[in-house]
């Protein structure tokens, strides 16, 4: 098979897979709507809220584990790879909620954000009490129930593989909820914390937090649950994070430059919002190394400030790029997607599962939004 063949049957496999995971995450919701309304009918907007988080996503980690599952050799049309990435859908979903509750985000994919949903529904339905308490609370249990159905899911699909194979799949699986929470809290940490006086050390926690809050949970443990599944061994989960963990980083990276320079048409965030929530990244690391000291404070001074208006939000832009920090952190996003290239071609495995792990591989640092 010729490399144009590889990727061409590979694009249609992504894409039958993408069609039977949304079939089955559909069955799901039924099935758990129609649990949670036998409880109570007040309780199935918090199903609701659940799936259209869940619906408006690109399937990045869900499809990264379905190629890790066939790059380690699993069947293309297997049930358990729909399921484990069912699972991350779903644990992606509640990191979301949970994120956008501790960034007060009032919007998320350009529609309200669950919190917000929430406090709305109260207004709307004049209930008494607080309606932002309200919201926040119903979030943070709508967040907590999109975890739990992760978990279920999880579970049914490490009890349809070969013990070793399950036990491998767990560990991996647990180490990513645990690192996600640590990630949270370091994030939230740098904002309120004195940034280091030695930009270096801003930069090196910067990249810590980016590794932990996402790179390693949106591209790393998904290709590797989906090969342990698969019943990969250590040395090929070893040359799987050799792939995946620096496109991971690429990836966080190229998010956090459309934090402060995308377009909200296509970011579905007003721009600058990285800025607005005080996110001490990269960017902002690599502009104290590079950028002029009484810009440097002014900065740092309306990091996390709400109300900054468009023309604060412009002049944070210049000063980022007059720095030279877009440019450097476009040249590190260039220099870890060569290391991933590198870790790709030397992955063990069969030549459309390689174009596979490419095609969304491109997908994920070559992108608006």
């Amino acid at each position: 098979m010729t490399p144009s063949d590889a990727t061409a049957t590979a694009a249609l496999q992504d894409r039958e897979f993408s069609a039977r995971l949304d079939a089955r995450l559909r069955e799901f919701f039924r099935a758990e709507r129609e649990r949670v309304t036998g409880i109570s009918s007040s309780a199935t907007d918090l199903v609701d809220a659940i799936e259209r988080l869940t619906h408006g996503g690109k399937r990045l980690r869900a499809r990264l584990c379905y190629w890790g599952w066939r790059a380690a050799g699993g069947g293309a049309d297997a049930p358990e790879p729909e399921i484990a990435a069912a699972a991350l859908e779903l644990f992606q979903t509640a990191a979301l909620i949970h994120d956008d509750i501790l960034d007060r985000s009032d919007t998320r994919r350009g529609s309200p954000s669950v919190h917000r949903v929430f406090e709305s529904l109260h207004r709307e339905s004049r209930w008494a009490a607080d309606a932002e308490h309200f919201g926040v609370s119903a979030a943070v249990l709508t967040g907590d129930m999109s975890l739990s159905f992760a978990e279920q899911l999880f579970a049914d699909a490490a009890a349809r593989v070969p013990a070793p194979a399950a036990a491998r799949a767990r560990e991996l699986f647990s180490t990513m909820r645990t690192e996600v929470m640590v990630g949270q809290y370091l994030d939230i940490h740098a904002e309120v914390a004195p940034a280091p006086a030695d930009p270096r050390e801003q930069l090196e926690r910067a990249m810590t937090v980016l590794r932990y809050k996402s790179a390693k949970y949106s591209v790393e443990h998904p290709v590797s649950i989906g090969a342990a599944l698969a019943g990969a061994e250590p040395a090929f989960l070893t040359a799987c994070t050799g792939f995946a963990l620096p496109l991971g980083e690429a990836f966080q990276l190229r998010d956090d430059v459309l934090g402060v320079f995308g377009d909200p048409e296509t970011t579905g965030k007003p721009a600058g919002d990285d800025i607005r929530e005080g996110k001490r990244t990269a960017l902002v690391a690599l502009c104290a190394q590079g950028g002029d000291s009484a810009e440097n404070a002014w900065l740092d001074s309306v990091l996390g400030r709400p109300d900054l208006d468009a023309e604060d939000i412009t002049r944070a832009r210049a000063l980022i790029r007059d720095s030279g920090a877009l440019r450097r952190s476009e040249e590190l996003i260039d220099s870890l997607v060569t290391t991933s290239d590198e870790g790709l071609a030397a992955l063990a495995t069969d030549g459309v599962s390689r174009a596979g792990l490419r095609n969304l591989a491109n997908a994920a640092v070559r992108r608006a939004r």
